[in-house]
């Protein structure tokens, strides 16, 4: 069955943002495990738009980002893309690293920093594409995480350079991360091969 993503039901949608918070739940759970203190996850949003407005979720095509993406093999082949503004960025190292709020700036992000923001990337993906395994008993395999620090209009080109065509729509899960009275806001994005996202809708077997 072909679908259009334009007509999504409420059923589809409800049983994507299902998915998408046990992958944040298990996530929130790997990511405590990893600072040994407590972090919360939820998806509050879920919705599939174009490609082309993809960058318009974090402020536009200009807008400075972090970006964690990698490839996924298997069943119904995609990409993932995890990204949000670098000034989020900064205060997501700081809750990950027990500093206090506003330590991390562009300006000092280093080794140390972009690779905790690669480990949580990697947590999200994970955690996301085993949920979304349960769920359709579809086969996903994932790459190493790569992370670049860009304007958003330029990551996306470059993440189209690496892994070729994707399909014209892609499902988007807001990202929040609570902690100590601090929200952090972040974009998932899987970006599927086309004839992907038709595959995981039926796996899901939620009906238009």
């Amino acid at each position: 069955m072909v679908y259009d993503f334009n007509e999504l039901s409420g059923m589809q949608i409800d049983a994507l943002k299902e998915i998408g918070n046990i992958g944040a739940g298990n996530a929130a759970t790997a990511l405590a495990q990893m600072i040994n203190d407590k972090i919360d996850m939820s998806v509050p949003e879920v919705n599939i738009l174009p490609f082309a407005e993809v960058s318009n979720l974090v402020g536009g095509a200009g807008t400075h980002v972090v970006g964690i993406y990698l490839c996924v093999e298997g069943s119904a082949p995609c990409s993932i893309l995890f990204m949000m503004p670098i000034q989020q960025a900064c205060l997501l190292v700081d809750m990950l690293m027990g500093r206090t709020f506003g330590s991390t700036t562009p300006d000092n992000m280093e080794d140390m920093e972009i690779s905790a923001m690669a480990e949580v990337g990697n947590i999200i993906s994970a955690t996301y594409l085993n949920a979304l395994s349960m769920f359709t008993q579809l086969n996903f395999i994932p790459s190493v995480p790569a992370i670049g620090m860009d304007m958003a209009g330029a990551l996306l080109d470059s993440v189209l350079a690496v892994f070729g065509a994707v399909a014209d729509h892609v499902l988007v899960l807001e990202t929040e991360f609570h902690k100590e009275g601090q929200d952090v806001m972040g974009h998932f994005f899987l970006l599927p091969e086309p004839g992907s996202l038709d595959i995981i809708l039926s796996a899901l077997g939620v009906n238009v």
